[in-house]
């Protein structure tokens, strides 16, 4: 069987193969003759069935066509025609999911349309970066479920995951919250590499690294707070996400890890410490909470398929990568406060007189304090060079060995963690003596001279690094989302809501 549309109006129909063709353009009621058949989509579902889109824009009609037969082109249903609300644009392509019969889209002069409901209702695919262009081309991947969109002029996009829109209903339109279900969640290996091309290559972005999150809004979150929580199997908050509040369908990506150590501050980058480790493959919840309503969905992290690895050697990866984040987190305080007390002898030393002898006691309590900080972290630019490598810089050493792979970590990586928790330890015990002996005797002279005494307990420590959370997109305008991510809108959707 094979149809064949032609550029002067022509819709012809062969059941042997070529041998013998029917017309059947001309059972389109009211349809005037000489038209572009712009596409012809022969059903995967039922041998009758048929799709057709028709441009007329050379007549000076922009208007968008689009017939549905399902006997052969016996009779013909309009599904689109000039007057279908939110529908804009010539038509140049019409598909049918590989999966869902009633999944439908439609590409013209000026985006994608998409229908869950075999076309009785239409919605504008709007992502906040994909462009009013042209688009003439449309193919499914079956393997991964991604529609991969040709525009003409703006490149290639790929709606990643078609999933969510395979599952969406009239109920969940209904719905004032709904989650959509997507494919399987699997900790993807994690690769760095390539090498500089200039416009000699074309790249596309890669698919989001993270669990991505569906997820419908009947109406747009306006009145309160709109928050995304994950939750481990305890039920214990272990992360959240920034949101979207679009209209209609939205995605969100939770990248999987806690937040990267938090870092003393030193002379040069503790470049292995700028992540945080990724969360055991296991059983998650996402809790969306919206104007005090929750609406929860399971979600299941799994290993990459190709891990040699098993879930408990990831699990003492992650048990490994936390110890190391605990001593950054000590010494951060020690750090900061050391330099708390510094800043303090300092700023009361510069209000005694020169010749005090109480001002280069406070000047020899500053540098005993600031001998134990150089033992924490390096001073001078150069690391390896200037052989200035301190507790920090070594943390960060086997911080970054124990992040290079998702297997079990090292013996002497475990090893290693030991020592510097030992030697750090070390250091905080003196730092402890120093502010429990020589501190008080101190600050009781400060105090004679009506000085305000130095206090550790003043020490800030620095914020913590932003959470990763992750990303929140809107996908289809009252809308669904792509690689270039975007918001499904119910088909009731007016200017006003869109805007």
């Amino acid at each position: 069987m094979i149809w064949a549309g032609t550029d002067d109006g022509n819709i012809a129909l062969t059941q042997d193969g070529g041998t013998n063709w029917t017309q059947v353009a001309g059972n389109i009621a009211n349809l005037p003759k000489g038209n572009w058949v712009s596409w012809v989509e022969a059903s995967r579902y039922d041998p009758a069935t048929a799709y057709a889109t028709i441009d007329r824009h050379t007549f000076g009609d922009m208007g968008t066509y689009l017939y549905r037969t399902a006997d052969f082109g016996k009779t013909w249903t309009q599904l689109v025609s000039p007057e279908t609300a939110g529908v804009r644009g010539y038509a140049w392509v019409i598909k049918e999911d590989t999966r869902d019969p009633n999944l439908l889209f439609l590409g013209t002069e000026f985006g994608l349309w998409i229908s869950i409901d075999a076309g009785q209702s239409w919605a504008a695919f709007k992502p906040e970066n994909f462009p009013a262009v042209a688009v003439r081309d449309l193919a499914i991947q079956d393997r991964d479920g991604d529609l991969v969109i040709g525009t003409h002029g703006r490149g290639i996009w790929i709606v990643d995951d078609l999933t969510p829109l395979r599952t969406m209903s009239a109920q969940t339109l209904a719905s004032e919250v709904a989650f959509l279900p997507g494919r399987p969640v699997q900790q993807r290996f994690e690769a760095n590499g390539g090498w500089a091309n200039g416009d000699a290559v074309y790249t596309g972005d890669n698919p989001a690294d993270g669990a991505v999150i569906s997820y419908y809004l009947r109406s747009r979150a306006v009145i309160g707070k709109l928050t995304i929580e994950i939750l481990d199997s305890a039920g214990k908050v272990v992360d959240s996400i920034s949101s979207s509040k679009r209209k209609g369908l939205n995605r969100v990506v939770w990248a999987m890890r806690t937040k990267p150590p938090l870092v003393p501050p030193a002379a040069q980058l503790a470049g292995s410490s700028t992540i945080g480790p990724r969360f055991v493959p296991g059983a998650y919840t996402v809790r969306l909470t919206r104007a005090g309503a929750v609406y929860s969905m399971p979600l299941t992290v799994g290993l990459d398929r190709r891990a040699a690895f098993s879930v408990a050697d990831r699990e003492a990866q992650f048990d490994a990568a936390n110890r190391i984040k605990a001593l950054f987190a000590r010494m951060t305080k020690l750090v900061a406060q050391i330099v708390t007390l510094r800043g303090q002898a300092a700023a009361l030393g510069e209000k005694l007189p020169p010749a005090d002898p109480l001002r280069p006691q406070l000047a020899q309590f500053s540098d005993r304090a600031d001998d134990l900080r150089k033992r924490v972290v390096a001073t001078h630019e150069g690391g390896a060079i200037t052989g200035e490598l301190r507790l920090r810089e070594w943390t960060d050493d086997v911080y970054g060995e124990i992040m290079s792979t998702e297997g079990a970590p090292t013996n002497y990586a475990i090893a290693r963690i030991a020592v510097l928790d030992r030697e750090l330890g070390e250091v905080e015990t003196t730092f402890a003596t120093l502010t429990s002996t020589d501190l008080p005797a101190l600050n009781e002279k400060l105090k004679a001279k009506s000085l305000a005494p130095l206090t550790v307990a003043a020490a800030v420590m620095p914020e913590e690094s932003v959470a990763r959370g992750g990303l929140a997109k809107a996908l289809f305008a009252g809308t669904v989302g792509s690689r270039f991510y975007g918001n499904l809108a119910a088909p009731s959707r007016t200017e006003s809501d869109e805007r």
